[in-house]
């Protein structure tokens, strides 16, 4: 069945890509499926755009889905607008006006991810009456292939007639995360269909630290890991594109936990070792559980008011935040506050609202974001944005500040990587600054080792450096490095 609009839109792009750009369409746009990884602030959204306009224009298909995470929905929206004469057809939540639009000769179709879940049957039914190509952009949400939501799309998957998956972190945080990805474009082809076998192959585990053995067999998986998918793979970086970007400066600036914050602290390190410890045997590794109690330290070593509402002093970290922030000003710059936690985020923007600081985090609707994000481009009184990674780390460009400070970190690379670089891409123009307050002497220094080893371990999966230069950095000092954190290393 072929659908034809009235009067068939312009599917000319209005603007021209870099150079990069263009090489990466290219590449890709005659290909069954494809990956784009090129590194978050290079502008796979263009990338993605001029693919789906190319697909239309040669007929390939007739209609291309465009998925994201529902925050970005605007952002794609904006960008369409920009790039091409074509409007997007929405499909949320909303039954009776999806059902209208799949219905509709839409060239292009915005949606989120969640409505492929909650439209999985009506979305089969329409792929077997259209030819569509679909573009997941930020796929390391579907990292996760024994989720309900990577369920519903690797059924879908076989009925687009061309998929391209987008991300600028496709080891978002763990080697292994890159399987599920590459499964919806090729079904298992090129990285196996047997996850656990991969995922113990390319586990960046504890053991790491203890097994000579197991750690060689890890690098040479992991320096094999894109000759594998390279055929169908486009990877570029910042300094490989060789487009001019302003420095980056990355720092840890040091602060101590007050004496009350450090009472706290200390209890609850005894308290995980308590519990870590069953019949005598530590159950440390990757665990869940554990997982958990770690992420309790980091809130105590940021602020114990997270987790004790009887904490009434002034956390360690805030002194040397304020000084930063000091400095900026001075300076006539702004700022991005990054904090895991969004207790954390509403308290930071109470403390700091001399400055007119504004927030964005996930117990917020998406209008108070988006008025809160355009208070921060547009007035020049709102030096600070704090905001939480899980609600503003993904498709933002916020090079109205050149500078962010980590209030705490999660373990999570992901997060890290895509929240510093909302400051650091093409249209920023000033040197950036990127500064991580770490509470010595506590957890704040094995999630530093722990994101170091993960971010050198995704260079050499995504082919970003050799393993020459791999082993000449790796350390698997998290490993060890974790049992001081829980306070195994005592009389156990």
């Amino acid at each position: 069945m072929t659908i034809q609009a009235a009067r068939e839109p312009d599917l000319s792009p209005k603007t021209a890509g870099f150079v990069y750009q263009v090489q990466a369409v290219n590449a890709t746009k005659d290909l069954p499926y494809a990956a784009i990884f090129h590194e978050q602030g290079l502008g796979k959204t263009k990338i993605g755009i001029d693919l789906a306009l190319y697909w239309l224009a040669k007929s390939v298909v007739d209609s291309v889905m465009i998925v994201t995470k529902r925050g970005l929905i605007q952002n794609w929206t904006d960008e369409l607008r920009i790039h091409t004469h074509v409007t997007p057809r929405l499909l949320s939540q909303d039954r009776r006006a999806n059902f209208l639009a799949f219905n509709s000769p839409a060239r292009i179709y915005l949606t989120h991810y969640e409505v492929l879940k909650s439209e999985r049957k009506r979305m089969k039914l329409f792929l077997k009456t259209r030819r569509v190509g679909v573009i997941l952009d930020e796929a390391h949400k579907i990292k996760n292939p024994d989720s309900d939501l990577t369920e519903a799309i690797f059924d879908l998957g076989p009925g687009f007639i061309r998929r391209v998956i987008m991300t600028g972190t496709p080891v978002a945080n763990r080697p292994y995360d890159i399987w599920s990805q590459i499964f919806f474009l090729d079904e298992g082809e090129s990285l196996g269909r047997d996850f656990p076998s991969f995922k113990k192959q390319f586990d960046l585990s504890n053991e790491l630290s203890r097994d000579a053995k197991r750690a060689a067999c890890f690098e040479e998986a992991l320096s094999g890991l894109f000759q594998r998918i390279q055929r169908f793979s486009v990877r570029e970086t910042k300094r490989a594109a060789e487009i001019h970007l302003p420095e980056k400066l990355l720092r840890n600036v040091v602060a101590e936990l007050e004496p009350r914050q450090a009472e706290i602290y200390a209890r609850f390190k005894r308290e995980c070792a308590a519990i870590v410890v069953r019949d005598g045997v530590p159950q440390y590794d990757n665990a869940e559980d554990i997982l958990k109690r770690l992420l309790r330290l980091i809130q105590v070593a940021s602020n114990p008011k997270l987790v004790d509402d009887a904490y009434h002093g002034m956390p360690g970290k805030f002194p040397i935040l304020l000084e930063l922030i000091n400095e900026i000003a001075d300076r006539d710059e702004k700022a991005i506050i990054w904090t895991s936690f969004v207790e954390n985020a509403d308290w930071l923007a109470r403390e700091l609202r001399t400055f007119n600081a504004v927030k964005v985090h996930g117990k917020l609707s998406y209008e108070e974001r988006a008025k809160s994000l355009k208070a921060f481009k547009v007035d020049p009184e709102c030096r600070l944005l704090i905001a939480t990674p899980a609600s503003a780390k993904e498709g933002l460009t916020l090079t109205v500040a050149n500078n962010a400070i980590f209030y705490d970190r999660s373990f999570s690379l992901d997060d890290y990587l895509q929240a510093q670089d909302r400051i650091h891409r093409i249209s920023q123009e000033k040197d950036c600054t990127v500064s991580n307050i770490v509470a010595v002497g506590t957890v704040d220094e094995w999630v530093d080792t722990l994101l170091a080893a993960k971010q050198l371990a995704a260079q050499l999966g995504q082919g970003d450096i050799t393993r020459e230069q791999y082993n000449a950095q790796a350390s698997y000092a998290f490993g060890q490095m974790v049992r001081d954190v829980l306070g195994l290393n005592g009389g156990h």
